[in-house]
């Protein structure tokens, strides 16, 4: 009874090589990623037992998506198919003052077929132990939406931790709900809140600033509001240019506040997928440390994912330990 469970999208990313732009390249690359799917790999190098539900194509790409998955032993069992294609978005990669840019096509994706009923909440979460979900999922459509509230409330039934990563996209929000109040109803069934002040300011209704007196004011306001929130982590990034950002968390576990020191990334390779290295890093370090050293983990885990191309954190507990000792050289090891 000790798995992981993470739900979501899973999605191809296409970019040029290097930090080309489409139109200076006739060679691209493809990843897989998808914000949950993410969390859960990173899970599972850490050495975590983790099972993602999705729905994927019922083709060729399909098929390699489910066997990338397999190759980081995450479970497949609870993934059903589709005759739509799978998501896909395009991503060209900034260099110091240039930013990157991506574009989206999954309006309709195989995930976008998502129902309730195509999910056997029962079995899939039958060795579950932690439930993970972010607010793309319930932002992308509305069987999505609903397919997870139903795992929410199972999940919440049988004692599972669950964690949040509200994150909310305007531009995703086209099937006619009030984003507030559905990522507030989901919110109720969670009981570690992973997002900062921008995510609390959507719920509450309130304009919070970044400062650490305002951050922890957020928290208690929003603990207030949802009683089943225990504690909340946020990941703060200070961008110098696209290639050079800081990286440092704090976080309020209703009783005190910590923050950790920044973190240098002088040369990012990658910076897709970092928050979901931080949310993986919170969410295993929950099950291993302190607070304090669980917001240090996150922190070493989001900041050594841009060392690495693609969507996924490809380092191991062993890797994240070492960068938060200090061991930030880069000096080769023999």
């Amino acid at each position: 009874m000790n798995q992981i469970i993470t739900f979501g999208e899973v999605l191809m990313r296409i970019s040029p090589r290097g930090n080309k732009k489409f139109i200076q390249s006739n060679n691209v690359e493809f990843y897989f990623g998808g914000t949950e799917l993410n969390v859960g790999i990173s899970i599972a190098n850490f050495g975590g037992d983790v099972k993602h539900i999705s729905c994927v194509s019922n083709d060729f790409i399909g098929d390699t998506a489910i066997s990338y998955l397999r190759k980081f032993d995450v479970s497949t069992s609870a993934i059903v198919r589709s005759n739509r294609p799978l998501g896909v978005y395009f991503l060209e990669v900034g260099a110091v003052m240039r930013p990157s840019t991506i574009s989206y096509n999954r309006s309709h994706s195989s995930f976008s077929e998502i129902q309730p009923e195509m999910v056997n909440w029962e079995k899939s979460l039958k060795k579950g132990k932690w439930f993970h979900w972010t607010g793309i999922t319930p932002a992308l459509c509305k069987g999505g939406k609903e397919t997870l509230l139903e795992g929410l409330k199972l999940a919440r039934k049988k004692g599972m931790q669950v964690s949040a990563d509200p994150t909310y996209r305007s531009g995703l929000w086209k099937y006619g709900e009030n984003p507030r109040e559905v990522l507030s109803e989901l919110v109720n069934y969670s009981t570690v809140f992973i997002g900062g002040v921008n995510e609390m300011n959507e719920l509450l209704e309130t304009d919070f600033s970044y400062s650490n007196e305002d951050f922890i004011e957020a928290s208690k306001q929003l603990m207030l509001k949802y009683p089943s929130i225990e504690k909340v982590f946020d990941k703060i990034r200070t961008s110098i240019n696209s290639s050079w950002h800081k990286i440092r968390a704090r976080m309020w576990n209703g009783k005190d506040f910590k923050e950790t020191l920044d973190i240098d990334i002088t040369h990012i390779i990658d910076r897709i997928g970092t928050g979901d290295a931080f949310a993986a890093g919170i969410i295993h370090g929950l099950q291993k440390f302190d607070d304090y050293k669980t917001m240090e983990f996150g922190a070493a885990a989001c900041a050594i994912k841009h060392t690495y191309l693609g969507d996924i954190n490809y380092a191991n507990e062993a890797d994240v330990i070492s960068i938060l000792e200090g061991n930030t050289s880069g000096r080769l090891k023999r």
